[in-house]
């Protein structure tokens, strides 16, 4: 026995115009089911329907009830940008000023304006190329 589908009928005979009635029911046909928000505004035009039994309404208000209620989660606070080293960007704007065409280092410089980590293997490479560079 079908309670929901007795109550949308009955509805759909009650308020043969209604767009609401008529929405729901196309819905729970097609999809076998209707959301708690949708179950609770059922609930409430049906409340105020004559026809409809109370045993049935509280069937529905008890299917409303085993539904979970389901919220939306609270805003999840983001990792705070990585703080940029200011001695690891002047010492690849130095290397880039000596050898401004140099593709590793050109790599390094817009992770670094991009405010992207750096690795520390990164850094090691940087200051590698430093002393190899800025002798």
């Amino acid at each position: 026995m079908d309670i929901l589908l007795d109550i949308l009928k009955e509805m759909q005979k009650a308020h043969p115009a209604s767009d609401f009635v008529n929405s729901l029911l196309q819905q729970y046909c097609n999809r076998g089911g209707l959301s708690k928000k949708q179950l609770e505004g059922l609930h409430s035009k049906a409340g105020k329907t004559n026809g409809i039994s109370q045993a049935k309404l509280a069937t529905l208000e008890a299917i409303i009830k085993k539904k979970p209620t389901r919220e939306r989660a609270a805003a999840t606070i983001s990792a705070p940008l990585p703080v940029k080293d200011e001695a690891v960007g002047k010492q690849i704007a130095a290397i880039l000023e000596k050898y401004p065409q140099h593709k590793r280092l050109l790599f390094f410089r817009s992770k670094f304006e991009n405010n992207e980590n750096i690795s520390v293997a990164e850094i090691a490479e940087i200051e590698k190329f430093g002393k190899i560079l800025l002798k």
